[in-house]
């Protein structure tokens, strides 16, 4: 394993003569890091610990913040961080570490390298090796904290968000809803699922971001809760889902679009489901804790005629953030909610869902993925989405 401590210099400089074609530049806002260091480090010391290693995308995401540190969406990390008192260390591929330096390294965090088939973890705990006295748990000395060890800890340290990303992801969350507005107003009966995810893809890559998920059903599908798309046609009805990530902060929308007036049935059902994400809503303030939100959730179904077992048939959302959910809400999910802490909330029934992506401010939940131009009602004085009728 060969490690190199990497500053502005000779390695990371373009060739001779070269013309830079940096188009990006890390997003990470420096009072932002500042806090999130600050909560890493009080972690740290609630644990007796001199150093913790960062290894999955939504702790390194979260804490660089909003640094890329993937290649493939479905692959792990190229990056790993070890966090100790002294600052930050981040360790990549080497093949990674000239794009990484150029546009995804926060400023204060020191790069080194590992040969492309050398071990990540490895290297990222020896770099802080040389001090630190053993642990109180009994921790070799230098040997970092493992984030597993400590995932509570963290998940509650990135629950609130900062101002800075707070604003990224209103826009990302406000450019999501746009794009579904532009491609589901397009769709017809004969466009088939592929072609309707295939225009949300490519639209949410246009904008930056990665799609994370794509789901589709038209109304011979219509049971299935997560459809992957078909090339079925949509027919007279038709869902589709996103969840988009940029700068590590994840959005996630849910919306219909139907070809003639809709059965009463159909609406019936829209009307009681939206009901039901408004008692989740009311249920979603400071203080509250998932489980017991978790139990309204499971009460509101049965209130508004769904029966006591629809919360058994998809699971019901919860935090959000820099992951999809985090966590989901079950039974057994303890955390509790604090201010400025996002949520996506989709409950769902037999043909109908609704799903948007929300920060819980002091006014009250402030909807993130709007569209002014897609249709709304009103549910318990928040404007709620609709089926686009076409």
């Amino acid at each position: 394993m060969s490690q190199t401590t990497t500053t502005p210099g000779p390695l990371l400089a373009p060739p001779a003569g070269a013309q830079s074609t940096v188009t990006r530049t890390a997003p990470a806002s420096t009072a932002d890091r500042e806090i999130k260091r600050r909560r890493v480090l009080e972690i740290l010391d609630a644990k007796g610990q001199d150093s913790l290693l960062l290894t999955t995308h939504t702790a390194l995401t979260w804490y660089l913040d909003g640094s890329r540190v993937h290649i493939s969406l479905a692959g792990d990390p190229i990056a790993a961080l070890l966090v100790d008192r002294d600052g930050d260390h981040l360790v990549t591929f080497n093949n990674e570490a000239g794009r990484m330096a150029a546009e995804e390294l926060p400023a204060g965090v020191s790069l080194h390298t590992v040969p492309w088939h050398g071990n990540l973890h490895e290297a990222a705990a020896a770099v802080g090796r040389s001090s630190g006295p053993a642990g109180s748990a009994g921790t070799p000395a230098g040997t970092p904290l493992a984030e597993a060890a400590v995932a509570t800890e963290l998940r509650a340290a990135r629950q609130q968000l900062l101002p800075a990303e707070s604003a990224r992801y209103a826009h990302l969350s406000g450019e999501l809803a746009g794009i579904m507005t532009d491609v589901l107003s397009t769709a017809r009966p004969d466009t088939t699922e592929f072609e309707l995810v295939s225009a949300l893809a490519g639209r949410v890559v246009a904008a930056g971001a990665e799609p994370l998920v794509l789901l589709c059903n038209g109304s011979s599908r219509s049971d299935f809760r997560h459809p992957l798309a078909t090339h079925t046609p949509l027919g007279r009805r038709a869902m589709a889902v996103v969840c988009a990530r940029r700068d590590g902060l994840v959005a996630n929308i849910t919306r219909w679009v139907r070809f003639d007036a809709g059965t009463p049935e159909e609406l019936d059902a829209e009307s009681r489901i939206a009901a039901v994400e408004a008692d989740i809503f009311d249920a979603t303030v400071p203080g509250a804790r998932l489980d017991r939100i978790f139990g309204e959730i499971k009460a509101a179904y049965v209130r508004h005629g769904f029966g006591a077992e629809q919360w058994e048939q998809h699971h019901q959302g919860g935090p959000a953030g820099y992951a999809g959910r985090d966590p989901r809400v079950t039974a057994a999910a303890t955390d509790t909610v604090v201010l400025n802490q996002p949520f996506t909330w989709n409950p769902s029934g037999p043909g109908v869902k609704i799903e948007d992506t929300v920060q819980l401010t002091e006014s009250g939940v402030k909807v993130l993925t709007v569209d002014d131009r897609w249709p709304t009602t009103t549910v318990n004085g928040l404007r709620r989405p609709v089926t686009l009728q076409l």
